[in-house]
């Protein structure tokens, strides 16, 4: 079967400013950080783990290990866990997402969602991994939600994250 392959854009787009790439992992760490529902709180994905993807394939060269690592380690100070497991997690899925940028950003928006969805599920499998390494218990399957529904937010990432470096097209006689 042959990969289908997105369509070349003749959008053109601005460089991505550092002030917008903190501030969007920011506004990620303050939402992930809200007090959600007990009811919905197994459906809440990580919004870190999902922007620090988005930023790892679109902009490689601009963001990596360190400032994933760091965001980890800020993750489980405020969420009072275990020390480093979202670091390691986070650090792991920087590194997949920059080992794939290139073939993730071939694909269409659908099969971009088929490659986020593993990848997620990945942080959550390291995560959940150093939990049980120290002793916690298995916490069924509806863990896993919140990849699933990650994935299915990434068209939506996509579309805000580059909505600032649109640029209005300009008139031919201006």
């Amino acid at each position: 079967m042959k990969p289908r392959h997105a369509a070349p854009s003749r959008e053109v787009i601005a460089p991505v400013s550092t002030a917008f790439i903190v501030a969007s992992l920011l506004i990620a760490l303050l939402v992930n950080l809200l007090p959600w529902p007990q009811s919905i709180v197994t459906f809440v994905p990580d919004f870190v783990s999902l922007t620090v993807l988005y930023w790892c394939i679109h902009q490689p060269r601009r963001f990596g290990f360190t400032t994933a690592w760091l965001l980890g380690l800020l993750m489980d100070v405020a969420n009072g866990t275990l020390f480093g497991q979202h670091a390691l997690a986070y650090a792991v899925l920087a590194y997949a997402g920059i080992v794939l940028h290139r073939r993730v950003l071939r694909f269409t928006m659908r099969d971009q969602v088929l490659h986020v969805i593993p990848l997620l599920l990945m942080t959550d499998l390291i995560v959940l991994a150093v939990r049980m390494a120290v002793g916690a218990e298995l916490p069924g399957i509806g863990y896993f939600a919140g990849s699933f529904i990650g994935g299915l937010l990434w068209p939506a990432a996509c579309f805000l994250l580059t909505l600032p470096q649109r640029l209005r097209p300009r008139s031919e006689y201006v």
